[in-house]
């Protein structure tokens, strides 16, 4: 029996470990995403899974809220009310009587405003 020694080597190139696809995720979708994804991959003129691994790789993800960050947004929607009574007090009574409610009431929301923008 004859072995070959010079083999054809026309074809495909072997690829590096690091550009194999070898992971597969699968992610279960409503109607309404399957079809966005189909049409945003469409007009792309990609394929949905070459689509997907652009998103990946270009989108940004926020983190969620955390539980001190909500606790400054309610301190500021409490602000923002108490800012609306003394707008509706100093509409009845005369703007000089909620002068000082109001500055006390502005300094508070500074305060939070920029712990807001810290932790952000």
């Amino acid at each position: 029996m004859k072995t070959i020694k010079n083999r054809n080597t026309n074809g495909r190139p072997v690829k590096e470990p690091s550009k194999k696809k070898g992971y597969k995720v699968t992610v279960k979708m409503a109607t309404e995403e399957y079809y966005s994804l189909k049409a945003k991959a469409n007009f792309a003129g990609i394929n949905r899974s070459e689509f997907i691994r652009q998103c990946i790789c270009t989108c940004e993800v926020r983190q969620r809220l955390t539980p001190e960050l909500v606790g400054y947004i309610r301190q500021l929607s409490g602000m923002a009310n108490n800012i609306n009574q003394i707008a509706r007090a100093a509409n009845a009574a005369g703007y000089s009587g909620v002068h000082m409610q109001y500055l006390v009431v502005n300094e508070r929301l500074d305060k939070v405003i920029t712990l807001i923008e810290d932790d952000c």
